[in-house]
């Protein structure tokens, strides 16, 4: 706990505190900042592709306390979504062309082979995919979220719903068991979700994604110590830093908590409608929590970031020098001319 404290000491008082976030891709970072939203990826034959990407858009809603927090999350989604996707193809690009070159050869050499049925559907999926990409991309980001939704929130409900019906708990239970209940839920919820990150933790792939958040995480407190942004000074950073996303979910699921207490404990699909219905509330708490807390230094502050300090030893590892190279490109596209357009 010392090492957190300390780490936040020296993010609370850094520099400058930056509104500039990322998220970790396939081989490389999107960078977000106050105007430019670009991303670098390492590419197989050892270069660095920069590509910078449309602005987000935010409507009324996506600007209004306690509201905007489902909003802007589920427009991340969307676009971190396009951005995971666009660094996979760019990851493989050099052995994409390649076998397009050996199919483009093939069918040289055999012009007049016609189509089956089933290659004429896939060809004209392919065709239609293509043309509506960015509808596919919401659909994604929704059946993320649903999946979200039902392995934190909804499981666990159901189990405790398990553990209820064998104590005798109804809906006309008194507070005091519902609160109980409550509890309960909530801890099946943090054993769920930190379960769940300690085994995507340990998949290959996904390490590697996570080396990527900890160069971002690194070259941001560079950025936010004044430093001149270097791969030797990036590297002494920690990979810790309290400003993150992974403090956001483990926030979400505490307001959870709370405000389920509140609403009672009921019957079973009256519970799982209620909580699924108080999901954007939950989440638009959370980013208002999330908010303060970056930018005051108090007590409360820190007892509130540090829970998710300590997650990030899950979901961020120590990344190579290449990688903070890439993390260090994707920054600096995305520097704002004035230092005060980025003040958290």
């Amino acid at each position: 706990m010392g090492n957190i404290h300390n780490l936040l000491q020296a993010s609370l008082l850094a520099a400058h505190k930056t509104t500039i976030g990322g998220q970790a891709l396939i081989e490389g970072l999107l960078m977000i900042g106050p105007v430019k939203r670009v991303m670098a990826v390492r590419q197989p034959d050892g270069t660095i592709h920069e590509e910078e990407l449309a602005p987000v858009r935010l409507s009324l809603a996506g600007k209004i306390p306690f509201v905007r927090g489902s909003v802007r999350l589920f427009r991340q989604l969307v676009s971190g979504t396009k951005a995971l996707l666009r660094s996979a193809e760019l990851s493989e690009e050099v052995a994409i062309s390649d076998g397009d070159a050996a199919a483009e050869t093939a069918t040289a050499q055999n012009p007049a082979e016609p189509l089956t049925p089933v290659k004429k559907i896939g060809k004209a999926l392919d065709q239609w995919l293509s043309r509506h990409s960015d509808v596919m991309l919401y659909v994604s980001a929704s059946l993320g979220i649903l999946f979200s939704v039902m392995l934190f929130i909804l499981l666990p409900n159901a189990l405790t719903s398990l553990v209820s019906r064998f104590s005798g708990l109804t809906a006309d239970s008194s507070r005091q068991e519902a609160i109980l209940f409550n509890l309960i839920e909530g801890l099946i919820r943090i054993t769920i979700f930190v379960g769940y990150l300690a085994l995507t933790s340990r998949i290959k792939d996904i390490r590697r994604v996570w080396m990527y958040h900890g160069a971002e995480h690194k070259t941001i407190a560079c950025y936010e110590a004044g430093e001149t942004l270097t791969v030797e000074h990036a590297g002494h950073y920690s990979r810790f830093h309290p400003r993150c996303g992974t403090a956001f979910l483990f926030i979400v699921i505490l307001v959870s908590i709370i405000v389920f207490s509140l609403v009672g404990w009921r019957g079973f699909w009256l519970n799982l409608l209620i909580r699924f219905a108080l999901v954007p509330l939950v989440a638009g708490i959370a980013y208002e929590i999330i908010r303060l807390a970056g930018r005051f230094d108090n007590w409360l502050t820190r007892a509130i970031s540090a829970p998710g300090l300590w997650l990030q030893r899950f979901t961020t590892a120590e990344p190579d020098e290449g990688m903070l190279e890439v993390a260090i490109v994707a920054m600096n596209a995305v520097r704002p001319e004035s230092e005060q357009s980025d003040v958290w």
